[in-house]
């Protein structure tokens, strides 16, 4: 393993052995700057060891022969074996790498890290416990693709089936309809964990802790476009969830009444357009002399 920065690590070659096998038609670039492939996926995980390299595996087969591509994994300050078991599929795998933050930060804090770290022009961002299928991003980047030039698009799973407890899919349906309601986000589903944007359009968006709940109304108070696609929804088959239906209540309400602040706060400047003069034109006012 060679190491890039403090806390990011890559493979010091593009070996595949093992078992791995799904990347093996992938063929890595040299890695000199942004836009140098596709597309990277950004997974923040926090104790998600069983479920690393089930998912991983699914990314790869999806992605394969679709676009160039990296999985960018962001430890958000976990206890388990987390960092060991991405660390040894990093070591089979040229496509993952591995950022780590030296103690939990938050969710929105570790898609920034993975984000800022990305070299792809395009991020998926993906939950780490196996419930969002990787198959759909390749829909999510079908869309991407084909989405005009005039203003950057934001594209977010709708989980029109959610294969969770009852009282969590309450709790997050009232929370989308209010928050739909004050922000006019027109979005069903903002929490949901599949989406595909622009890297440069997440960056231009203001910053703060819980903003991954918030991004279809900061993509519309910057002048993008979003679009909710239905998607797959899985059960959690392995490890616990992190958030309880408490734990975002109090925290979104604040949120809520921040994002509103932003959005009347919001200016949207445009150019005025200026031919390009022509070198050869006549110039648009007399030539002034010099006196002697």
């Amino acid at each position: 393993m060679s190491t890039l920065s403090k806390g990011v690590t890559s493979p010091s070659d593009g070996r595949l052995v093992g078992s791995e096998s799904a990347c093996r038609s992938h063929r890595r670039r040299e890695l000199r700057g942004i836009d140098l492939m596709d597309l990277s996926v950004v997974i923040p995980v926090k104790n998600e060891a069983e479920n690393i390299a089930a998912l991983v595996g699914e990314v790869c087969a999806t992605l394969d022969g679709l676009v160039e591509y990296e999985i960018l994994y962001v430890d958000d300050g976990s206890t388990d074996t987390t960092v060991a078991e991405i660390s040894r599929l990093a070591a089979k795998i040229p496509q993952i790498r591995l950022l780590r933050h030296t103690r939990n930060c938050g969710q929105s804090a570790a898609i920034r890290t993975g984000v800022r770290a990305a070299q792809a022009a395009w991020i998926a961002t993906l939950d780490g416990d196996g419930q969002n299928d990787p198959a759909d991003i390749a829909t999510l980047w079908r869309l991407g693709r084909q989405a005009s030039a005039d203003a950057p698009m934001l594209i977010v799973g709708h989980r029109e089936r959610r294969r969770d407890r009852s009282s969590k899919r309450w709790a997050s349906g009232i929370a989308n309809a209010v928050r739909g309601r004050v922000l006019g986000d027109r979005t069903p589903d903002t929490g949901c964990g599949l989406k595909l944007f622009p890297r440069a359009l997440f960056l231009d968006l203001p910053y703060f802790d819980h903003m991954h709940r918030f991004l279809p109304a900061l993509v519309l108070r910057e002048g993008g476009a979003v679009r909710s696609v239905p998607i797959n929804h899985r059960p959690r088959r392995r490890g616990k969830s992190k958030y309880g239906i408490f734990d975002r209540l109090g925290v979104g309400i604040i949120d809520l009444f921040g994002v509103m602040w932003l959005q009347h706060r919001a200016t949207q400047p445009r150019l005025v357009d200026q031919a390009v003069p022509d070198a050869d034109a006549t110039p648009p006012f007399p030539a002034v002399s010099t006196p002697r």
